[in-house]
């Protein structure tokens, strides 16, 4: 008995390579295939569907409330140093603010800064962050008083760090919604005719 008895030739089959593309070639098939039956199904159910599979019971925070896309914005400045009134009348912002919040789908984001001296800080707790947050706050307030946007539509925001040169508020128009029919629009903006892309 010889040392090759022991280990005999191995039948001849397939090269293993040829069975992992064949694996992926499937696998790549399959996922168009989910791809294709997955268009006509209703995402959020479909998304569900899978959390559920992995146990989860809800979505997270950041997918139910997306930030808004920004459309525009308006600014307020020149507030005085270390104040939080408003340097001038509100009147002009105010009905930009309502004209913009004619269409339901709109939110207001309202954020307030400071310029980063040591002067433009609250009086009372020498927080730059508290300033701008009221400075903000001012804004909303007036804005709200005058009955131009709802309060649920207005986010209250503080500027992440100084704006350097800048002592006001930011107010940024954002689009919060997807597309309404006609009927939900109000009337004198259904009636702008819509023209497809590309075309005069």
């Amino acid at each position: 008995m010889t040392l090759d008895d022991d280990f005999p030739e191995s039948a001849s089959g397939r090269p293993a390579w040829l069975m992992t593309l064949a694996d992926l070639a499937l696998l790549l098939v399959g996922f168009f295939v989910f791809l294709q039956a997955s268009q006509h199904l209703d995402r959020k159910a479909l998304a569900q569907g899978i959390r559920a599979g992995f146990g989860a019971t809800h979505a997270p925070e950041a997918m139910k409330t997306p930030d808004p896309i920004p459309l525009a914005a308006a600014a307020m400045l020149d507030f005085a140093p270390g104040s939080a009134v408003l340097p001038s009348t509100p009147a002009s912002l105010v009905a930009w603010a309502r004209e913009a919040a004619r269409d339901p789908r709109v939110t207001l984001r309202i954020t307030g800064s400071v310029d980063g001296s040591a002067a433009d800080v609250d009086p009372i707790s020498g927080s730059g962050a508290i300033l701008a947050a009221d400075r903000a706050r001012a804004v909303a307030v007036a804005v709200a008083a005058a009955r131009a946007v709802p309060a649920g539509r207005m986010t209250i925001v503080g500027a992440p760090k100084p704006d350097y040169g800048h002592r006001g508020v930011l107010v940024t128009l954002g689009f919060a919604g997807t597309r309404q029919d006609d009927a939900a629009i109000p009337s004198d903006l259904a009636a702008i005719p819509h023209r497809p892309s590309g075309k005069p």
